[in-house]
Parts: structure tokens; C-alpha cells; sequence
């Protein structure tokens, strides 16, 4: 006698695919707002800027179409490679400031310390400030008549920091790196919690001490991690406006004049929206570049956080 098995109905047959097929609908139908909001709020308005960028405009009047002269006349401004090495500048030093730091304050606070959690609240209050009421304190601070030196009687202090070209550069990267390091701190932090234990005790048992495990298992561990805090810092770099504006307005002389503080002053200062459409043009595309660069030298960031010894 052989036992044959009994038969599956049918409605059980094609329980799996339509039920995996009615979940995916709601999931795909719920990412509808958050496209349309992207295309309203991101692409339309940047292929207006684009189109802005071939007219003429001084923002009240009617739009005249310009052709190429806005890119021929921003292109060939003698002082468009001063601003874009200014604002290469100020993102090489800043991320060369952030990371390290970063990278050190995150790990600290990814450990088991008994004030932890209060430390890691201190260091992300600069994050909460107003970049505009930071510049604005921080001007007054270094005020070399009314600032802290000068009520502190510090010397060193009372220097002109904001009227010297060298040590406005140095002020901006050092205001920059304040505000934003402990946002940088945070990512780091989640990504150190994410190694596993067990590499830490093994490397101990083999006998490396704390700062041989930090270069030899957190740091290769932190791969992507350093490439997405390094794309955020990178191309972040290229919108800094409102600290720069209210610190030093782009001075003194044109030191501190980013790519950023020159559209809006071609906008809004000289009314010329198409030479300033070309500016964000160029910005968007300099941003583009530098994250598919930053992507393509580390890799593919899908793949698993283990990978990266």
C-alpha cells in the first residue's frame, strides 16, 4: 500500500505570492508622497535654476533669454578661481579638523563610561545652535576691543581674527569644526557600536593594548562609516553661507569669499540672478562630482560593515 501525500488546495497554492504581492503594494504606495514632494521641493526648482542660468533677470522685472553670456561671463571672471580654491579650502581643512576628532569623540562615547550619557549630551548642544547665533557670538568673543581678550587682558586673544586673512581662514575652520562635531561624533558613535565585541576580546587575549586595537579593528571597521561622514562634510562644505556671512561677509578682502557667499551676492546684492543661477549650477555639480568620488573610492556601501578589515 503506498501513501501518497494529499493534494494542497489550491487557495493555499497562491496564498504566498498574492499575500507577498498585496504587502508590497501599501509599502510602494506609502514612498508616493515623499517622491512627489522631492520632485516639487528638489528637481523643479533645480531645473529652473538651470534655466535661469540662460536668461536674464534682476529679480522684479520680465525674464530675457541670454544664450551663453552668463556662463561666458562667470567663467571668465578673473576672480572665480580664487573663490572656488577658498571654498576647496576651507573643506579640506574643515574635514581634516572634523574627522580625527570625530572619529576620537565617537569611539570615546560608544563605551561604557559612567557619565556616558551626560557627556554625550554636552558635546551635541553646539548641533542645536543657530549657525547665525553661533557667528554672532563668536564675533563678539574675538572682538579685539570689547571681546574676551580684552576683558580677560589675554593677549593672545586680542588679535585682529577677522581682520587678518590667515587667521580668518583659521577662525572659520575652527568655528565649523565646533558646531558640527558632534553631529559627525553621533554617526561615528553608532558605527563603533556596531563592531562586534569579540574582535575587541580576541585582540586583547593576543595581546594589543587600546591603541592598537583602535588603528588595527575600529578604524578598518569604520570604512563606510568614514566615507558617509566624509561625503555629509564634503559636500556639505559647499552650502556654508550664513556663518561665513555674518563672521567675516567674505572678507577681509575677498579672502573668505566661497562659491556659496558669491551667488548670493551676485543675486542679491547686484540683482544679476542669472550669473548667480550659474554659480548654483556649478555647486550643484562640483557636489555631484565629489560624492560620486567619495562613493567610488570606497566602494560599494552595501556590503557588510565586516568587510572593511
Amino acid at each position: 500500500m503506498t501513501v501518497t501525500a494529499p493534494p494542497v488546495a489550491p487557495t493555499a497554492a497562491r496564498k504566498g505570492p498574492s499575500s507577498a504581492a498585496g504587502r508590497s503594494g501599501p509599502v510602494a504606495w506609502m514612498a508616493v508622497p515623499a517622491l512627489a514632494i522631492f520632485l516639487l521641493f528638489g528637481v523643479v526648482p533645480l531645473f529652473g535654476v538651470l534655466a535661469l542660468s540662460f536668461a536674464q533677470w534682476d529679480g522684479l522685472g520680465a525674464i530675457h533669454t541670454a544664450g551663453f553670456s552668463n556662463w561666458r561671463s562667470v567663467l571668465s571672471d578673473p576672480a572665480l578661481p580664487h573663490t572656488i580654491w577658498v571654498t576647496f579650502e576651507i573643506m579640506i581643512l574643515s574635514w581634516a579638523v572634523q574627522t580625527p576628532m570625530s572619529l576620537l569623540i565617537g569611539t570615546f562615547l560608544a563605551g561604557r563610561q559612567r557619565y556616558r550619557g551626560f557627556l554625550a549630551v554636552l558635546y551635541f548642544i553646539p548641533l542645536l545652535l543657530s549657525s547665525t547665533a553661533i557667528a554672532i557670538t563668536y564675533k563678539a568673543l574675538l572682538d579685539p576691543n570689547f571681546g574676551l581678550g580684552a576683558g580677560l587682558k589675554i593677549g593672545f586673544l586680542t588679535q585682529d581674527w577677522l581682520g587678518r586673512s590667515d587667521l580668518a581662514i583659521g577662525v572659520l575652520i575652527f568655528v565649523v569644526s565646533w558646531q558640527f562635531i558632534p553631529f559627525h561624533s553621533l554617526i561615528y558613535q553608532g558605527g563603533v557600536r556596531q563592531i562586534p565585541t569579540s574582535m575587541y576580546e580576541a585582540a586583547a587575549i593576543d595581546g594589543a593594548g587600546r591603541v592598537r586595537q583602535f588603528f588595527s579593528i575600529t578604524v578598518p571597521q569604520l570604512k563606510y562609516t568614514i566615507i558617509t561622514s566624509s561625503t555629509l562634510m564634503v559636500v556639505g562644505s559647499l552650502t556654508f553661507f550664513d556663518l561665513i556671512f555674518v563672521l567675516t561677509a567674505g572678507g577681509p578682502g575677498d579672502a573668505t569669499r566661497v562659491l556659496a557667499l558669491d551667488m548670493y551676492k551676485r543675486g542679491f546684492q547686484a540683482n544679476l540672478m542669472g550669473p548667480a543661477s550659474v554659480i548654483a549650477v556649478l555647486l550643484v555639480l562640483l557636489g555631484l562630482a565629489l560624492a560620486l568620488i567619495l562613493r567610488r573610492l570606497g566602494g560599494s556601501t552595501t556590503a557588510s560593515q565586516l568587510e572593511g578589515m
